[in-house]
């Protein structure tokens, strides 16, 4: 069941996907953030009014009130001492009593309204003015025009009780200020009270609503996500039996069914590998069975089929010595044919047991230096080295890890190579060389013979292949197919340089290998002892090919 299947069916039923919990979520969020915002906008605006009510409107008042008492008791004050006197200079409080009234009555005007105090103002407007009118100005008249003795003290009475009563006028101005001042701390009180529970509660709100979300999204999304984790871990741990099914959004669920979908995948494809192994373990019995009988055959090839190869060559060897007098020039021919097919068949089955043998009969891997191992290989080589009278330039060699005996089965055949296949009239020189390249080992053999044309650089490695003719150079075309199959054997790659015109040069790399871990040391004897035996089943199996090596080209 696909997760385009299971969708459908979830909606259906009204499942949402996590993504949907998510927008939600959001949603929530930013609604709630909104109106925190709006409610916190007002209560602070509301707090802001009253604070600047109290500030801006009744301070400003209670700050005017004052002076507009201060400018009506410097006119009285003012007016005595010029009434008293009669001096000019003792009027002039007077004068700017007069003018600070009048600034002060237009700034109280402005915030009287909002402090409910235009009654008590209008009364203390109009009880000074009727003080100026009646008192204080006719006062002054008859002082400038008659001297201060025409101003009787009934007179000066009658204005002091007519002040009074502007005084009385002033101290209820400033009380209604008092009680708009009272009133207004209250209201910002008030207003700072409900500005600090309106931000608790919202504070609360977002705790409330994080709590909310957090559990919500735990039971609704992250519970499913960890059980879908803990299934998806068990079947990776190997309990394939477990069904997946872990509930939750609808995409959660779909992953769960794609993941059940492929667990019975795995399930099917398991039951087919179990299957698989079952029938690769038949074979290899089978297989087993047959290298069994391939082992056979090869002891039969050996000992049983070499038997009348021998018996053959022999008795016609003796008929031609027995009867040889007997017998004219064209029956000695063959006999000599018979002898030689019957030799060149024991040589042939002699490499082709020595080629299956490769891969299939080895030693254990030993770290060895190839310098050592060409060094065997020249001393199986030493006659043809003598009578060619060859220049072998070996170089710094690796050390690797392998099969000792194949790889002096190798660099047999490749000397034996260049050595045979010599160019006629000139001394054959041979180099080995080897560098590490590319985490391998690249190494090179070189020679100054008859080269090899490139377009036989692949039909050289393949068995019974031959470039020349049988009476020109001897062999039975096994010796490249082997090194091919040796250097194969041990993960490695042999072909031959094209580009090279001056005889032939084969390149070999072969990986960087590390020693394996050996159980015990054993003495220098004993590994004398197993190299000299090693080297004595070179020499036999490549005994013929030593005379006529690598017949591949």
């Amino acid at each position: 069941m696909t997760t385009d299947q299971i969708r459908p069916a979830e909606l259906r039923r009204g499942r949402w996907s996590a993504q949907t919990w998510f927008n939600v979520v959001l949603l929530a969020m930013a609604v709630l953030l909104a109106a925190s915002a709006v409610v916190g906008a007002v209560v602070l605006q509301n707090a802001a009014q009253a604070s600047n009510r109290l500030i801006d409107e009744i301070s400003v008042g209670r700050i005017q009130s004052e002076r507009l008492q201060t400018a009506l008791v410097n006119q009285e004050t003012g007016l005595r001492g010029f009434v008293i006197s009669g001096k000019e200079e003792f009027l002039q409080p007077y004068e700017e009593g007069r003018r600070d009234q009048g600034v002060a009555l237009s700034q109280t005007r402005l915030v009287a309204p909002a402090a409910g105090a235009m009654d008590e103002l209008a009364a203390v407007e109009r009880l000074s003015a009727q003080w100026r009118a009646r008192y204080a100005e006719p006062m002054i008249a008859s002082v400038r025009a008659s001297g201060p003795e025409t101003v009787s003290s009934e007179q000066a009475e009658e204005s002091k009780r007519a002040f009074d009563t502007v005084r009385g006028a002033l101290t209820d101005q400033s009380a209604a200020w008092e009680r708009a001042r009272d009133a207004a701390r209250i209201g910002l009180d008030d207003a700072r009270t409900l500005r600090d529970m309106t931000f608790f509660a919202i504070l609360v709100a977002f705790l409330v609503t994080i709590v909310a979300v957090a559990v919500l999204l735990r039971i609704a999304v992250f519970n499913p996500l960890a059980r879908l984790g803990e299934a998806s871990r068990r079947v990776t741990g190997g309990d394939f039996e477990h069904h997946v099914d872990t509930g939750g959004p609808a995409d959660l669920a779909a992953l769960a069914g794609d993941m059940e979908a492929m667990r019975k995948r795995i399930v099917s494809e398991l039951a087919e590998a179990r299957a698989s192994r079952q029938q690769i373990a038949v074979q290899a019995e089978e297989l087993k069975r047959s290298n069994a009988e391939l082992e056979q055959f090869a002891y039969v090839a050996s000992h049983d089929l070499q038997e009348p190869l021998r018996k053959i060559a022999s008795f016609c060897q003796m008929l031609q010595q027995r009867y040889a007098s007997q017998l004219d020039d064209r029956a000695n021919t063959y006999i000599d044919f018979a002898v030689d097919g019957a030799k060149r068949m024991q040589v042939l089955i002699n490499e082709l047991l020595t080629f299956s043998r490769v891969g299939r009969v080895h030693q254990e891997p030993v770290e060895m230096d190839l310098n050592d191992v060409v060094d065997r290989a020249l001393v199986n080589l030493s006659a043809a080295v003598e009578e060619s009278e060859a220049e072998i330039e070996v170089g710094d060699l690796p050390v690797i890890v392998g099969d000792r005996t194949q790889f002096v089965m190798l660099w047999q055949n490749l000397i034996g190579n260049s050595l045979k296949f010599r160019s006629p009239g000139r001394r054959p020189h041979v180099r080995i060389e080897a560098e590490e390249r590319d985490g391998e080992w690249s190494m090179t053999l070189t020679d100054n013979g008859i080269g090899i044309a490139p377009n036989f650089a692949d039909k050289i490695f393949v068995i019974f292949q031959r470039l020349h003719h049988r009476d020109a150079y001897g062999g039975t075309g096994i010796g490249l197919a082997l090194c091919r199959k040796i250097v194969e054997q041990h993960q490695g790659k042999i072909w031959l340089d094209t580009e090279h015109a001056e005889g032939a040069r084969f390149h070999i790399t072969l990986p960087i290998t590390v020693a394996p871990q050996e159980e015990a040391p054993a003495s220098s004897e004993a590994l004398e002892a197993a190299e000299n035996a090693k080297d004595a089943e070179v020499s036999k199996a490549t005994g013929t090919e030593t005379e006529e090596a690598a017949e591949a080209r």
